[in-house]
C-alpha cells in the first residue's frame, strides 16, 4: 500500500462493495488516517475476520461475542448435527424374541410356562372401555320431572296396568261411549281377553245413572248406556284411567287432600308421523282437596312449569269431556320466538267425583302433557322416531348429555 492515497482512488481489482468495507474497516480499526489523502497509521495489519474465519474452517472453539459479530454479518451460519452411537446391550439377541401376552391353558399343558418370558404389565395404561348400560333421554328427563312432583309434595301413583277396561278408561270419566276417541280407529282394543270381569257394580250402576238421566246438577247425555262398551278391554289411552282408579279408592276412605302424580306409557291408534307415534308417555299431576278453584290451578301450574324453566305461560278455554272449566296451556319459547302449547288442564266434573263418593265440597285439579315434547325440545330432536321406537341410533343413548330442567 502507497504511503499517500487520495480518496478517490479506487483499484481496479475490488469490487466497489468490497472496496467500501474495507475502508470502513480500516478506518474503525485505526488502520489508516482519513482525510484528504489516506496516509497508513501501522506497519501491519492484524485481520481478526479472517483469522476467526479461519478457525471455524478448521472446527475451532470461538467466543460467544466473536460469534454473533460474525453472525450479524452473515458470514456464518448456525448449523446443529446429532449423532447416535449404537452398541450390543445386555438383551441383544441376534433374532428377535417374542414375549408372552398371557398365560393360556396350552402352555400349561406344555409346560413351556417355565420358560416363557412375560411382557411387563404396563398400570398406567388405558384398557378397554367398559360396556355398560346408558340412560335414554326420556329416562333423565323423566327423572327430572319426578324429583320437581316429589319437591311440590306430590306422591306418584302406580302405573303398571298398561291393559284398562273401557269402564275406567271412559265411562267413569263421563266420557260418552258414542265419543270419537272410544272408536277403533282411535284406541287399540283387545281380542283376548276382549272383556273385564272384575268392576264395582254399585260404583257402575252410579255410572250408568249420571250417564243416561244426569244427576248433581246435570242433565247427563240422555243415551242408553250400555255395559258391553264399558266392559271391552283396550291399550289405556291417557294415565287418568289410573287417576279415576286411585279417586275411587281415595273416597271410599275419611277424606283427606292428596297430591298424585304418575309419567308412564300410553296408546292410541294414529298415524305415525315425525310427530306422532302409537305410543308415548304421558306426564299427568292432580290436587284433590276442598274448595279448590280455577286460580289455584293457575297457580299449581306457574309453579310447575317454572320449575322446568317456562316462566311465561298463557292459557285458552278449552273443551274436555270430563273437566269443567278446561284450559289449553301455551309457553312462550325463546327460540322459536312464538307461543307453543305444552299441555291440557281443567277441573274434574262434579258427574264424575260425586258418584265416587266424594263430598260436594271437594274438588279435583288436573294438567297433563307428553314426555317427548319437552325432551325433544331439551335434545334438539325434530323427528320423534329418532327419540323413541327401532329406530332410534344406540349413539344417541351413549352420547347424550346430562339432564338438569330449568337450569342454563
Amino acid at each position: 500500500m502507497a504511503p499517500f492515497l487520495k480518496m478517490n482512488y479506487r483499484p481496479k481489482k475490488l469490487d466497489p462493495s468490497v472496496f467500501k468495507i474495507g475502508c470502513s474497516q480500516a478506518g474503525k480499526n485505526k488502520w489508516v488516517d482519513m482525510g484528504k489523502q489516506v496516509s497508513r497509521k501501522v506497519q501491519h495489519v492484524e485481520d481478526k475476520i479472517k483469522d476467526l474465519l479461519m478457525r471455524v474452517q478448521n472446527g475451532e472453539a470461538i467466543g460467544k461475542d466473536d460469534i454473533n459479530s460474525l453472525k450479524a454479518r452473515k458470514l456464518i451460519v448456525s448449523q446443529a448435527w446429532k449423532g447416535y452411537s449404537v452398541r450390543k446391550g445386555p438383551n441383544y439377541a441376534p433374532k428377535r424374541k417374542k414375549v408372552a401376552t398371557d398365560l393360556t391353558r396350552e402352555n400349561l399343558q406344555r409346560g413351556d410356562w417355565k420358560e416363557l418370558e412375560f411382557k411387563e404389565y404396563n398400570f398406567n395404561a388405558k384398557g378397554l372401555p367398559a360396556e355398560a348400560g346408558h340412560l335414554h333421554p326420556l329416562r333423565k328427563v323423566e327423572q327430572q320431572l319426578k324429583n320437581i312432583f316429589l319437591q311440590m309434595g306430590f306422591e306418584e301413583m302406580p302405573t303398571n296396568n298398561f291393559v284398562e277396561s273401557s269402564f275406567w278408561n271412559f265411562d267413569a270419566l263421563f266420557q260418552p261411549q258414542q265419543h270419537p276417541a272410544r272408536d277403533s280407529h282411535d284406541t287399540f282394543f283387545l281380542e283376548a281377553p276382549s272383556t273385564t270381569r272384575e268392576l264395582p257394580e254399585d260404583y257402575v250402576e252410579l255410572v250408568k245413572r249420571v250417564h243416561e238421566s244426569g244427576g248433581y246438577g246435570s242433565r247427563g247425555y240422555m243415551y242408553d248406556w250400555k255395559r258391553e262398551e264399558a266392559n271391552k278391554n283396550l291399550l289405556r289411552t291417557h294415565t287418568t284411567a289410573v287417576s279415576t282408579r286411585m279417586l275411587y279408592a281415595l273416597a271410599k276412605q275419611p277424606f283427606i287432600p292428596k297430591r298424585y302424580f304418575s309419567i308412564d306409557r300410553v296408546f292410541r291408534n294414529e298415524s305415525v308421523d315425525r310427530t306422532h307415534l302409537a305410543e308415548f308417555h304421558q306426564i299427568e299431576g292432580l290436587v284433590c282437596d276442598r274448595g279448590l278453584t280455577l286460580g289455584d290451578l293457575i297457580g299449581v301450574l306457574n309453579d310447575f312449569f317454572s320449575r322446568l324453566g317456562m316462566s311465561k305461560l298463557r292459557f285458552k278455554p278449552a273443551y274436555n269431556p270430563y273437566t269443567e272449566p278446561s284450559m289449553e296451556i301455551f309457553s312462550y319459547h325463546e327460540g322459536l320466538k312464538k307461543w307453543v302449547e305444552i299441555g291440557n288442564s281443567g277441573m274434574f266434573r262434579p258427574e264424575m267425583l260425586l258418584p265416587m263418593g266424594f263430598p260436594d265440597d271437594v274438588h279435583v285439579i288436573a294438567w297433563g302433557l307428553s314426555l317427548e315434547r319437552p325432551t325433544m325440545i331439551l335434545y334438539g330432536v325434530d323427528n320423534i322416531r329418532d327419540l323413541f321406537g327401532h329406530k332410534v341410533d344406540l349413539s344417541l343413548i351413549k352420547r347424550n348429555p346430562i339432564c338438569r330442567l330449568g337450569m342454563n
